[in-house]
């Protein structure tokens, strides 16, 4: 990448920014007139120990433990703790929550996005290693969701003040196909150091949602998307592959040996 590409990624041309155009996150360094590497400081093998592994399990662990959780977090919990006493240190493991809370950890990320809010359990992992971030949730609010309650908003709110969160939520109803687009081509200036895909798992919807947030992600940002690996939804990862792992300005990684699995995305470019 040349100097004068690498000066384009933060100039706004026109008073409209290109998809090159966008801010750079906190893993990116940029040292104008002189810049003889790539922006980024940090690749993929940095993020890795801190979304896997035994250590990464008790952060998420430390965070599920002050939240109201249903059964199927109870659940979670439960193969937390037989993990850990299993393997102990030697245990590698991957998911959404370890992720996110490894990435938030990381990142320390002022702005999140989050397609899937359902009870705010991945939305708490954010929050409690990023309390003054600024959050923008997008659900239907399905009740019974997967035979599971789906509270809303007030219960998402209660959760998050449960890990001491400090920043504000803001919070869109609707089918993220059309609510997501609205609100960015609202907020054109709008980027984020993190997101997550967790909403509609159809191809379809999983394929519309991916493409609707990647533009916004900052170069140094992680795009997270979840049940890589469900055996109920083997399309998945057949979305992320085409998606996200071809696209030559995203660097990837994926768990898929236990769980649902989890993938993330490094925007390099």
């Amino acid at each position: 990448m040349t100097k004068t590409q690498l000066r384009a990624l933060y100039h706004v041309v026109r008073g409209r920014r290109r998809e090159s155009e966008v801010p750079a996150g906190k893993l990116a360094y940029l040292e104008p007139g002189n810049q003889w590497y790539r922006p980024l400081i940090a690749g993929v093998s940095s993020l890795v120990p801190q979304a896997s592994g035994a250590a990464a399990v008790r952060r998420s662990l430390s965070v599920l433990d002050r939240l109201d959780c249903d059964d199927y977090h109870r659940f979670v919990k439960n193969v937390y703790q037989a993990g850990l006493a299993r393997l102990g240190d030697a245990w590698v493991y991957s998911d959404l929550y370890t992720t996110l809370a490894g990435m938030a950890t990381l990142l320390r990320p002022e702005s999140y996005l989050e397609i899937g809010v359902r009870r705010g359990n991945s939305m708490s992992m954010v929050a409690a290693h990023a309390p003054a971030c600024s959050i923008y949730g997008f659900d239907l609010w399905i009740q019974d969701y997967a035979g599971l309650a789906n509270p809303g908003q007030a219960f998402v709110e209660t959760q998050l003040a449960r890990v001491g969160y400090t920043g504000r939520a803001h919070f869109v109803d609707g089918d993220s196909a059309a609510t997501v687009p609205a609100f960015l081509d609202a907020h054109p200036d709008l980027h984020f150091d993190l997101i997550t895909v967790d909403g509609d798992h159809s191809a379809r919807g999983a394929r519309i949602d991916l493409r609707n947030v990647m533009p916004r992600l900052k170069v140094g940002g992680v795009m997270v998307f979840d049940d890589i690996a469900n055996q109920s939804h083997p399309e998945l990862r057949g979305v992320w592959n085409e998606v996200v792992a071809s696209r030559s300005n995203l660097a990837t990684w994926s768990f898929e040996e236990a769980g649902f699995g989890v993938a993330f995305a490094l925007r390099i470019a």
